[in-house]
């Protein structure tokens, strides 16, 4: 069975208010603006969805993708390690005026509570964050003389990521370090929804390439020309 969608609205179209989503990328790098922008586009119209919690890296920069969500009042809370980047006015001001929370997360235990959620481990330890706010209130357990925190898996309503060549069965290929994240957050979520540069028929994909296996995808839409957000940030694009 074919998991293209015919657009990119389609794709995004049954995310609901107070949703938990995933978003691939590292800055930039990996990173679907056109779902994003997608998703923004039918909050503009219809209001929803809104009172979101996004999970990423950083909190967006300028004016385009996460931030851009943010800047409309989509996002109710952000999960990440990098709030503060070059260019993230947009959170900076939704935070000083309370208007959005935060859970910051360091970056290696970030990326290990989302593949522990995809492997089905509920929790794990790690010397990390031991003896400073971030471990505040997590219960914390001694081996071999050294301290360690007790961290959660953490999973997603959805994810939205960013591949560069995908089948009809779901497959997924990355470019460069667009891989980042994006593998962990596919296994890690209800709904895996990716665009995809090059969409193909099931089986055009070696399968000594194939880095997501289709049955974590539920979703592709083709992007032939996607949008990079370093450049989008440095015209000055006001999404």
């Amino acid at each position: 069975m074919s998991k293209s969608c015919t657009s990119i609205s389609q794709a995004v179209a049954d995310i609901p208010d107070d949703s938990t989503i995933m978003v691939g990328g590292f800055g930039g790098s990996g990173a679907p603006v056109e779902l994003i922008h997608a998703l923004i586009d039918r909050f503009r119209l219809t209001g929803s969805p809104k009172d979101l919690t996004v999970i990423n890296n950083n909190a967006g920069n300028g004016s385009i993708g996460i931030a851009a969500m943010i800047h409309a009042g989509m996002v109710r809370k952000m999960i990440c390690s990098f709030p503060r980047s070059s260019n993230a006015d947009a959170f900076n001001t939704k935070y000083l005026a309370n208007e959005v929370e935060l859970e910051l997360v360091p970056q290696g235990t970030l990326a290990e509570r989302i593949r522990a959620a995809g492997a089905g481990i509920p929790a794990f330890y790690t010397p990390t964050s031991f003896g400073t706010e971030l471990a505040a209130g997590k219960p914390t357990e001694e081996f071999d003389g050294k301290m360690y925190v007790r961290e959660r898996w953490l999973k997603a309503d959805f994810a939205l990521l960013k591949g560069h060549m995908g089948d009809e069965a779901g497959n997924l290929t990355y470019r460069l370090a667009g891989r980042n994240f994006n593998p962990l957050m596919a296994m890690a979520a209800n709904t895996t929804i990716a665009q995809v540069t090059h969409l193909g028929e099931s089986g055009s994909i070696d399968p000594e390439h194939v880095i997501t296996p289709g049955i974590f995808v539920d979703r592709l839409v083709e992007v032939t020309d996607p949008q990079q957000e370093e450049v989008l940030v440095r015209e000055g694009v006001v999404y």
